[in-house]
This record gives C-alpha cells, structure tokens and sequence, in this order.
C-alpha cells in the first residue's frame, strides 16, 4: 500500500522518504514547486497544493497512510496570513481529504513551539498547553490552531497522532533549513559573533524514526515530543569547529544586547534579499524552556535521540559531500 507524504521535499520529508523507501514501501510524495529532496528517488510525484482540498485528494486516493509535513516556518512577527492559510488551512484541508478518502492513519508533524514555554522551571511534556496569545509569533500560533484542527478531525472519527520535535538539524537538508544556513554560516566562518542563549536540537533521522513508530505504535489521539538535547550556540559553534569549519566565533553577545539589535538586522537582511535568521522571534525562541522531555516518546515508542555531536559532525559532513560546503576555512 502506497504511503504519502506532504512536504516530501523538505528537510525532514527528504529524509522521512528515505526512511520508507528502506522500509521497502511504496511513496507517493505531494509537491507544490521544489523537488531538489526527491530528485533520483523511486517514488511517485503528484503535484498538488496544501490549500486545495480537492488536490489532496487525488493525491491521497488510494493509500492507507498520510504523513502530513508541510508548514510555513517563519521567523517574522508579520507573516500570520501565510502561516494561517498553510499551518491551519492547510491541515483542516488534510483532515477533509484524509475523511474522505478513507485514510486508515495520518502522522501529524506540529512543533515544540506550539507549547507555552512559562513556567521555565517545569519541562515542557505532552501536557503543556498549547499557545493561544496574539503575542506569540505567528508560527507558534498557528502549529497550535493546526493541532486543534486535527483534534476536530479525530472527533470525526480520524485516527491521527501528532510529534512535536524541537530544533531538527541533520543531514539531506538541500535548501537549506533555518537551521542548515546557521550551522552553514558557521562552518564558513560567516557569523561573526554568537548569543549568550540555545536551544534544545535533535537529528532528523531520529525524528523520522519517531514519527514511523507512531505510526505503527501509537494510539488514536495520541502526541509525542520529539526531543533531543540542549545546546548553547557556542557548543554548536565549537563542534562545528572540530567537524573542520571555520574558528567558533569569541564574541558572544548577551540576549538584551542581541534583541536590541535584532530589528535592524532583521531589515538589513530583508532589504538585501536574504533570509534573517536572528530576528526577534529567533531569540525569543532561543530563550525558551530549556527542559524538554520525551519520556512519553522513549517510554511507548522506544525513542532515543543519538547525541548532538554526532548529528553536527554528520550534518556538515554531507554539507561537504552535498556541494554546499565547498570550502573548509582553516
């Protein structure tokens, strides 16, 4: 039976056909526009549009098991129509066609950001609500209104389940992700200096893992925090060094500094085309929760998220073999 996958051209979709590709199943991936994540592979393409239900459901006929990735990630404060029109229209279109199609499961990916992050001193685990303020960024907003989309749609008699990663970074990550150009910035020696702050990240491929368990595992309704572990920029910025990039930048800049400055790099980087990465909604992300748990996950799916090091080293290692880092600075 033909698996499908929506948003197969992504950093986790790229890796998540991989993974079923090994398992021997046949994949359909539903692709918008890019399809550098599948180039090669022996799948079929259906072309199609998160917005269109009636797209969806050409692409879902036929097939048993929907992996639902596709999402707006943003880290502007202004961009909550795109991120309203494909993190929850988007689902809610997913939900209908799924129903009427007769889907028998469909994997949810939501996010670690769809939790409120107060109080600091407690882990955020599966029973952490879920974001509603107007203040949060648009992107937490809506993985938080897409996740109550879904819920409605379990109500209707949708067997779902949903994972909630963290900070994926890992290999196959062709475009590159948010946090593909960090970790490609520093093994350039491009980013000139480092916030006093962090984040918790976990590999890809642990992700993927994760979400095949829960598939296979899980019971209706039921939600996972995929984690992996908490790290400082500066230790990213130190093992990308030992993985042979570039000097970790000595200059680290405290949070209060770096918000100051976060609107006019912000603008800086928009007026010259570029994608920002440090903007006011990076940092306030890199100041969240630090304790993120996945005892549920280890418990009932048996997860174990390698260790970071061996992620990075990975990661830049097919940077290199990839093209994209062609260059090691000494």
């Amino acid at each position: 039976m033909t698996t499908v996958v929506t948003g197969a051209t992504g950093h986790v979709g790229a890796n998540l056909v991989r993974a079923l590709l090994a398992q021997g199943r046949s994949v359909r991936a539903l692709v918008h526009v890019d399809r550098r994540g599948i180039e090669g592979l022996d799948i079929e393409v259906v072309e199609g549009n998160i917005c269109s239900s009636d797209s969806l459901c050409r692409a879902f006929d036929g097939t048993e098991v929907v992996y639902h990735l596709t999402a707006h990630i943003s880290l502007l404060m202004n961009e909550w129509p795109r991120c309203q029109r494909i993190n929850v229209g988007g689902v809610r279109n997913v939900v209908e066609a799924c129903l009427r199609c007769g889907v028998k499961r469909l994997v949810h990916f939501s996010s670690i950001h769809a939790f409120v992050q107060e109080p600091k001193d407690v882990p955020i685990d599966e029973t952490r609500h879920l974001v509603e303020s107007s203040r949060c960024p648009p992107y937490d907003r809506s993985k938080a209104a897409g996740e109550r989309e879904l819920r409605q749609g379990i109500e209707r008699g949708l067997d779902a389940v949903i994972v909630n990663p963290t900070g994926i970074i890992g290999p196959y990550d062709f475009r590159p992700s948010h946090f593909g150009e960090a970790l490609l910035s520093l093994a350039r020696g491009k980013m000139p200096a480092l916030v006093d702050a962090g984040f918790d990240w976990v590999d890809v491929r642990d992700v993927v893992e994760g979400a095949m368990h829960a598939e296979k595992l899980a019971p209706t309704g039921a939600k996972y925090i995929l984690s992996g572990h908490w790290a400082s920029m500066g230790d990213l910025a130190r093992i990308v060094e030992e993985a042979g990039g570039a000097v970790a930048p000595r200059l680290v800049f405290p949070l209060w500094l770096a918000s100051v400055g976060a609107p006019f790099t912000t603008i800086s980087a928009l007026m010259s085309g570029k994608r920002p990465l440090f903007t006011s909604v990076t940092l306030m992300a890199l100041k969240g929760n630090k304790h993120v748990s996945h005892e549920k996950a280890t418990r009932e799916l048996g997860y174990q998220p390698r260790p970071l090091r061996e992620t990075i080293i990975d990661t830049i290692r097919w940077f290199e073999s990839n093209g994209q880092l062609n260059h090691r600075p000494k």
